[in-house]
């Protein structure tokens, strides 16, 4: 089905945190970052937040399911969409423990 724009305008308003939050569409879904770390992914209109344990201590009840086919589960943060305020903890502290980006290597040049 694929994610609308709509809905992840909705994510970031209610996340927000300004340019601290973006955005990637990938195969008509969308990656989710804090200052450039994956936290979650938007797919077929849900929040799916990357497992954590930030998630397990904060919201342990969430529902868990794949974000898509041949994934694990990862928990659904659907139901915190409407709390401002625990979706932005979630986000921010499953952001805090999440890797730092690997740092972008140049284009290589074509071969000759």
């Amino acid at each position: 089905m694929g994610t609308d724009r709509d809905f992840i305008d909705y994510i970031s308003e209610q996340i927000d945190l300004g340019s601290r939050l973006s955005h990637r569409k990938m195969f008509g879904e969308y990656a989710l970052y804090v200052d450039g770390k994956v936290v979650a992914f938007a797919c077929d209109n849900s929040l799916f937040v990357k497992p954590s344990a930030a998630a397990a201590a904060l919201v342990p009840p969430l529902p868990q399911r794949p974000p898509y086919p041949g994934a694990k589960d990862y928990p659904v943060a659907d139901e915190l969409l409407d709390d401002s305020e625990a979706i932005r903890r979630l986000i921010l502290q499953t952001a805090e423990l999440m890797p730092p980006p690997m740092p972008k290597t140049g284009k290589r040049s074509p071969a000759r």
